[in-house]
């Protein structure tokens, strides 16, 4: 940790400065131009945009429209987690994986044949090809081109391309996240070569009998990938019978429209969202309406839970549905993929909330503080990151918890995409030729707005540390345009001031902001997101509950020891055991919340921020210790009994650090009660 310590000093001196800076800016008088403020449920879907592309007809128009690969640039602590995934096993994983050798490879190979790696090398550089043009890194983006190269050089007369043992059964899974990898390389350079080759490919699809399209296992299940990328072709190029190959992959992918079609954790978060995205061609609410029945059924059953992901330790299964309870690695980056789809496809800021809740709160303790290695599963109570054997509690045995770059096989490969997909969904653009602020980190985005004017927006934020966002804006000259900012679903008041001089905005201010103005060099938007402290009570999980302050969700700060276990020098995996009591139950006054904890803020900014040392904020609380409340025979904590629970243990003050920064945790706290209906633990 010792190169990370140095680099956020370093990065700590330029933010604060940049900081500063941002304010001087914002106390200058400025003229005001005429400015409209104005709250919407969802941003416009009339008006057009004419600098970039969406839906056209007769597609839905979008809510919102994804900027071209690398137009959003990282700052801060967002910065510094992508450039540890350069470093750490996703940016090099051809030195750990045997499936990323370029020699010997079918993805490599002019014939497609070789090695062939099914997923694993797709999924792979789906992410690792987003990350070299997020991070603007020579050396990856070089590194994805030669696969790319390689790849699309494979293509048959037919128009198939990969390997061939893919081919005499169809299976296109693989092919699918190939397409993703394509399509950014094509919105960061604009390569002409990829809408041919694409083109090419899907009308291989489209000549596949129907019996032989999508005929079974994870490509039937998971078509909803094939249809983004279809749709994203026919945007582009307007070749209506790539409508027809859309029926006709919906058609043939599994039906989520009616029922819940799997409940594997990875496919669930993948697939649900396919109804949404064929109403886009239907215009038929009730493909809406399927995605959120899906999505309600599943966290209604299974997500009663912190961390805004559900229990399925490999599959949802009744009767397993408390915090203890894990979910895969690749469960999130799928799921926050989903949730920045349907934002763009709906508006609808939830989508938007809940990608920030996973991101923030489940991804960062998925993997070690470096990057270097991670585990199958995380769940929001796991006090030990051992090796053992953990079934039937989880319903996989074997090694899901200890910390390993080499193993979890398609996890390993996956999660390379989470965070620079993140990044490039931080701004999109508007209905109106407008610009959103639609998830929130510090960054900046060039982006055209208006007739085509270029515009960037530099964003300073300690977010989601911190409620307050400052948005400097750079313009060679005077330009309208809507600038629409998001409001979280948990704040109930945010302020907003522009050039230091508070606009006054409508109430209730739900939904999104739609500033829109004639824009000049230096204007600076200053939004404030007031975070108080919240206690959801879990009632379908024993009344347990889980703290929040903003979108963190916070655990209870347990010492850990990492202890190495097998790997190598440099890249090694390792094991995590607590030092220090976990078993604590909450004091807490659900009815008022903020006289129940006290908020302690660590001074500057984090640019590593997760980790229990490096928390940018705490919260002290007061509980008692449950001696009943123990690990079981395997090494995983108990469920969680009914609450109140009632402690003959003295009250303590505990710690709270925000549950991304806690590889050990418990996040759904038993309630402790001195009240009729408060009973010992093993009542």
């Amino acid at each position: 940790m010792t190169h990370i310590c140095k680099l956020e000093r370093m990065r700590a001196f330029v933010l604060t400065a940049a900081a500063l800076f941002g304010v001087a800016m914002m106390a200058e008088a400025k003229p005001q131009a005429t400015t409209t403020v104005k709250i919407v449920p969802t941003p416009p879907t009339s008006g057009g945009n004419a600098c970039y592309v969406g839906n056209r007809p007769p597609l839905l128009p979008s809510a919102l429209i994804r900027l071209p690969t690398g137009a959003v640039r990282p700052e801060g602590w967002l910065r510094g987690q992508l450039e540890l995934e350069a470093e750490g096993f996703s940016g090099r994983l051809t030195e750990i994986s045997p499936w990323c050798r370029f020699d010997g490879s079918a993805w490599s190979s002019p014939n497609g044949a070789g090695e062939n790696g099914w997923e694993e090398l797709p999924y792979w550089l789906k992410g690792f090809t987003d990350l070299g043009y997020v991070l603007n890194s020579d050396r990856i983006i070089d590194e994805a081109r030669r696969w790319m190269n390689a790849i699309m050089a494979s293509q048959e007369a037919d128009g198939y391309f990969g390997p061939r043992a893919n081919k005499g059964y169809a299976d296109i899974w693989p092919n699918m996240l190939v397409l993703y990898a394509l399509r950014s390389h094509y919105e960061a350079t604009g390569d002409k070569r990829i809408l041919p080759f694409m083109t090419k490919y899907c009308q291989w699809l489209a000549a596949l009998p129907t019996e032989r399209y999508l005929p079974g296992s994870w490509q039937k299940t998971r078509g909803g990938d094939n249809l983004d990328s279809i749709y994203w072709l026919y945007n582009r190029t307007g070749e209506t019978w790539l409508l027809d190959l859309a029926r006709k992959n919906h058609e043939r992918t599994d039906n989520w429209t009616d029922f819940v079609a799997s409940w594997h954790g990875v496919n669930f978060s993948q697939c649900f969202r396919e109804p949404a995205q064929y109403y886009q061609q239907t215009k038929d609410e009730k493909y809406l309406q399927a995605t959120e029945r899906n999505l309600a059924l599943c966290i209604g059953t299974y997500g009663q839970v912190p961390g805004g992901l559900y229990g399925a330790d490999e599959n949802c299964r009744e009767g397993y549905t408390g915090p203890r309870q894990g979910t895969e690695t690749c469960t999130m980056a799928e799921f926050m993929w989903s949730d920045e789809m349907l934002t763009g496809i709906t508006g609808n800021p939830k989508w938007a909330d809940h990608c920030e809740e996973v991101a923030f709160n489940s991804l960062p303790a998925s993997m070690t503080p470096e990057l270097k290695g991670l585990h199958y599963l995380t769940a929001p109570n796991l006090v030990q990151c051992d090796q053992g054997d953990k079934a039937p509690g989880f319903q996989n045995g074997g090694d899901m918890l200890r910390y390993d770059p080499h193993n979890f096989r398609c996890c390993q490969h996956n999660i390379a995409f989470a965070w620079p997909y993140f990044t490039d969904h931080l701004f999109m653009a508007t209905q109106g030729s407008g610009l959103a602020a639609v998830l929130y980190a510090p960054g900046s985005v060039k982006a055209k707005v208006g007739g085509g004017t270029v515009v960037q927006v530099t964003e300073k934020t300690d977010y989601p540390f911190d409620g307050t966002i400052v948005f400097a804006l750079s313009t060679p000259k005077a330009v309208r345009f809507p600038f629409v900012l998001r409001v979280p679903g948990w704040c109930d008041s945010p302020k907003l001031s522009l050039n230091g001089k508070r606009l006054a905005l409508p109430e209730p201010a739900k939904g999104w902001i739609v500033v829109d103005r004639t824009w000049s060099k230096g204007d600076s938007l200053r939004l404030e997101l007031p975070m108080t402290l919240r206690v959801k009570v879990w009632d379908k999980n024993r009344n347990s509950v889980s703290v929040y302050r903003g979108p963190l969700a916070y655990s209870l700060a347990i010492g850990e020891k990492w202890i190495r276990s097998g790997g190598t020098d440099q890249w090694p995996a390792f094991e995590v055991f607590p030092t220090t009591p976990w078993n604590y139950g909450l004091i807490v006054d659900t009815a008022n919340p903020a006289a129940s904890f006290k908020v302690v803020k660590s001074p500057g900014p984090a640019i590593f921020p997760f980790t229990p040392e490096a928390a940018p904020i705490s919260l002290k609380a007061k509980g008692k210790k449950i001696a009943a409340w123990k690990l079981d025979p395997k090494g995983l904590v108990e469920e969680i009994r009914q609450s109140p629970v009632r402690s003959d243990e003295p009250v303590e003050e505990i710690t709270l650090i925000p549950m991304g920064c806690a590889r050990l945790r418990i996040s759904a706290f038993p309630q402790i009660g001195d009240g009729p209906d408060a009973r010992p633990w093993g009542d």
